[in-house]
Order: C-alpha cells, then sequence, then structure tokens
C-alpha cells in the first residue's frame, strides 16, 4: 500500500511517499533549469517554492538520442520532457536515522542516460538501511562541449552541485551527510573520479564506488574536437552565443550526423573531460593513485562485447589490428602476452581485450597498484547466453542493484540469471556503503581481486604481464 510523505528541504516541501517501509521523493531540483540565460553557464540554485511540491514522478531527462541499432536493443532508454533536468531523487527507509548514503551516478558515454531507468530504482538499498540518491546532469553538447568563453565540464559541474545538495540537505531524509558514498558505472564512473580529483568536491565524499570508468581527462584541445567538429557543421563560433542560439534538437540531430557510423576506438570523436583549472585542474587518473578515499573499483571481463558485435569482431583482421596497435601505441609484446592469454580467441577478440585494457581495465590496476591498501577491486566474469555478450560492458548493474526481473536487466542478461550472484553482489556493496569492508581483502601486493562469475572467489589478478605493457592513454 502507498501513502503520502513529506520532507522539508531548504527549497521548501516535498511530497513524496512510502510504500513498504521505503520513502521516495522524486525530481527534486538540485539547481536551476540549464535554459534560457541558464544554458551553457555553471548550475545556479535552484528556485525555492510555496505550498509542498509534487516528489512522485521523475524530473525531466536531459536533452540525448536513444541508443540505435543492436545496442538500443540491449540498453533501454527514457524519454521525459520539460526544463528542469537537474533534479535527484531519493529512496529512504522510513526510520532511517544518520543512515549511511549512497549517490548514484548513470553512464551512457556522457551522452545518454538517465536515473529514471527502472534499473536504478533505490528501493533494494534503503531497505538495507542506506539512503539511496540518484540524479540527472547535462549531458553531450550541453554538458561537455569545449567553447571559448563558457565554463566547462558542466554536467561534471552539475554532479558536484548535486553532491553539494546531498551534503546540505540529506538529513532531512535521514542520511549522514559525513557518510556518503559515491558510485557510478561507465561515464558515471568518470564522473565519480572527477568529482574525486576537485578537492571540494572530494572533501564531500567518504568513499567512492566506480564500475567500469575511464579516468582520464583530455588536453582542452582533443576534448574540444567534437566541439569544433559540431560547430563547423552547423556554420557557426565555438563560443556560448552561437552555442546557445542553437536549438537542443538541432545540435542532437548535428551530432547523430556527425557520429555516424563510429565506434569507441575510431571515427568522429565523443564527448569527454577537459582539463580546466576552474573545474578540473588535473586528470583524475593521476588524482586518484594520491588520495586515501576508501574506493571500490572494478569491470567486466568482456566489456567490449557490447560496444563490437560478433560480427564486427569477425571483420577485424590481423592487419587491422596492427593498425589499432600502432595507433594506441600498444608494443608487440603486449600483443603476444595477450595471445598467450587467450589461445582460442579470434583476432577480433584480441582486439576487444585490449581495447578494453586500454580504456579501463589498465588505469584502474594502476590507481589499486598506487594505493593498495585502501582499494578494493573486483571483476565481473559471469557470461550472459544473450548475443554472445558474455561478460559485457553494464551487464552487471543488474547484479549490483539486485533487480535480475527488471525488463532492462533481462535485456542483456536473459531471465535466467544467477540469484544467488546478484543476491552476492548486492551484499558486497551494500556492506562497503555501510562497513567500507566489501568481504574480501584490499587489492594489497599480492593485487587480489573479487571475481564474480556462478563462483564466487579471490583471485590475483589476471592478465597483468600483458595490461602492465600498455601505455597510458
Amino acid at each position: 500500500m502507498t501513502t503520502p510523505s513529506t520532507a522539508s528541504v531548504s527549497t521548501g516541501v516535498l511530497r513524496g511517499t512510502v510504500e513498504d517501509g521505503v520513502r521516495r521523493f522524486l525530481g527534486i531540483p538540485y539547481a536551476a533549469p540549464p535554459f534560457g540565460d541558464n544554458r551553457f553557464r555553471a548550475p545556479q540554485p535552484a528556485p525555492a517554492w510555496t505550498g509542498e511540491r509534487d516528489a512522485v514522478s521523475f524530473g525531466p531527462t536531459s536533452p540525448q538520442l536513444p541508443y540505435s541499432g543492436a545496442t538500443g536493443e540491449l540498453l533501454g532508454s527514457v524519454r521525459i520532457d520539460g526544463e528542469d533536468i537537474l533534479t535527484v531523487n531519493v529512496w529512504s527507509p522510513v526510520d532511517a536515522s544518520d543512515a549511511p548514503v549512497l549517490l548514484w551516478i548513470h553512464g551512457g558515454a556522457l551522452e545518454r542516460g538517465t536515473a529514471a531507468l527502472s534499473i536504478y530504482d533505490g528501493t533494494g538499498f534503503a531497505r538495507a538501511g542506506i539512503v539511496f540518491a540518484s540524479i540527472n546532469y547535462r549531458l553531450g553538447s550541453e554538458g561537455f562541449s569545449v567553447l571559448e568563453d563558457a565554463p566547462r565540464n558542466l554536467g561534471l559541474r552539475d554532479a558536484a552541485a548535486a553532491l553539494d545538495w546531498v551534503h546540505r540537505e540529506i538529513a532531512a531524509f535521514g542520511g549522514d551527510p559525513a557518510r556518503v558514498t559515491v558510485m557510478g558505472e561507465s561515464a558515471g564512473g568518470a564522473i565519480i573520479a572527477g568529482l574525486l580529483a576537485r578537492p571540494e568536491s572530494r572533501a564531500l565524499i567518504a568513499q567512492a564506488i566506480i564500475e567500469s570508468g575511464p579516468l582520464e581527462a583530455q588536453t582542452p584541445e582533443k576534448a574540444g574536437r567534437v566541439t569544433a567538429q559540431l560547430a563547423k557543421r552547423l556554420g557557426i563560433r565555438a563560443d556560448r552565443e552561437s552555442f546557445a542560439g542553437v536549438d537542443p534538437d538541432q545540435l542532437l540531430q548535428a551530432r547523430r550526423e556527425q557520429a555516424a557510423g563510429s565506434s569507441p576506438l575510431g571515427g568522429a570523436p565523443g564527448f569527454q573531460f577537459s582539463i580546466d583549472p576552474d573545474s578540473l585542474p588535473r586528470s583524475p587518473h593521476e588524482v586518484l593513485g594520491e588520495i586515501d578515499t576508501p574506493l571500490l573499483i572494478g569491470s567486466n571481463t568482456d566489456e567490449y562485447r557490447l560496444w563490437f558485435p560478433p560480427e564486427a569482431l569477425a571483420g577485424i583482421s590481423r592487419a587491422k589490428l596492427l593498425i589499432a596497435r600502432l595507433a594506441l601505441r600498444i608494443p608487440g609484446r603486449a600483443v603476444a602476452a595477450y595471445r598467450a592469454d587467450f589461445p582460442s580467441a579470434s583476432t577480433g577478440e584480441i582486439f576487444g581485450q585490449l581495447a578494453t585494457d586500454v580504456m579501463l581495465r589498465a588505469p584502474l590496476s594502476r590507481v589499486a597498484a598506487a594505493r593498495p591498501a585502501d582499494t578494493h577491486v573486483y571483476e565481473f566474469a559471469w557470461p550472459s547466453p544473450v548475443r554472445d555478450l558474455r561478460a559485457a560492458h553494464a551487464l552487471e548493474l543488474g547484479f549490483v542493484f539486485d533487480r535480475l526481473d527488471d525488463p532492462e536487466t533481462q535485456r542483456m542478461a536473459g531471465t535466467d540469471a544467477p540469484r544467488e550472484l546478484a543476491a552476492d553482489m548486492h551484499r558486497a556493496w551494500v556492506s562497503f556503503v555501510t562497513t567500507g569492508d566489501p568481504g574480501w581483502p584490499a587489492f594489497g601486493s599480492e593485487r587480489r581481486t573479487r571475481l564474480f562469475d556462478a563462483v564466487t572467489t579471490t583471485v590475483p589478478q589476471r592478465r597483468t604481464i600483458g595490461m602492465d605493457l600498455l601505455p597510458s592513454r
């Protein structure tokens, strides 16, 4: 049975719901709508309201295009129209008091995604005694353009503003602002890394979880290539006035045309963080190895199989692998090591593992090796039966949230995924949020890694020889 519930934050009173011992408040503004005069500007304070504000449905989604093709059949999209896109959602136990807090940030290559996806429902964490929050932030051109006279990394600045909001307001929902764990997957993991790289944001974070998140920011020139190409395509200057004069849907259409036929390692440039003295002075991959914030970090065994379907992998020849290896400055010794580790793998699969490790696993391993006592590492290895995805990028989400019955999970995992594995991962994440211990030892000199599979074990990290030969990007 669902009944009304209210909560008071600094901007006014919220009317949410309570069901089965969990309070839920959705679509709460943490900043003003980033349109009109606020477009391509740093997040501005959310306006106050009078009376009770309805908080029973998710706020509007950031302007974005849905996934297309085979990827669109595996990863769902939600569109909710409106301009009040900078919102936070909260699930909390009805009796919460000074409870640990988990702030979730969704992924989507910095240009897709929303907290409104059903797989991100926070009920399971709230039932475990955690106050769970999730956010939307600006995406794509609205959030990560590099313009001559506009603040950079606006989507990251949005996430920082949301973290500030959580720190200020979460006590109204029974959360302890001194016990905030931040968590994100893919681009959301990159945003977590970016928050940790910002001293003012890091001061508000007790712990962090990064799932399959890229850790490197780029120079303004490299991060700005996507903006420069879009400006040229639209026949405008790469400045705030010109981009603010283009309708968001028109920017999305130009981006659709620009990105047609691209892949994660080739074609049109993608949106990335820009090194910036105001919002991100140093690349996260440099900072993470120097700080002592407790960290749970990991990746999936076959990340690349979401990005490259079997037919694309079959088309990768030894010549194409050589070209990619030279472009990425990967030594021949590394390729030989990967072939030894995967003796039955095709050339395309070797390429995919190299792509996975260059983009994700090698950077996270370097961070863990730099701070072995404060880092817990995992690898998600359970192979999905769907489309030969194996342990592909994003597959672990339904297990972490323990939502195997959710249609979004079943797109990738099928209908018979192991429930004990989901319960095991969810327990581990809950344990880390509540106690700092996920249930296995820190990385240490033995490079200990929790391997989540049909049988879950703690093992030495795999493929270290090949990864140790990979360069930083």
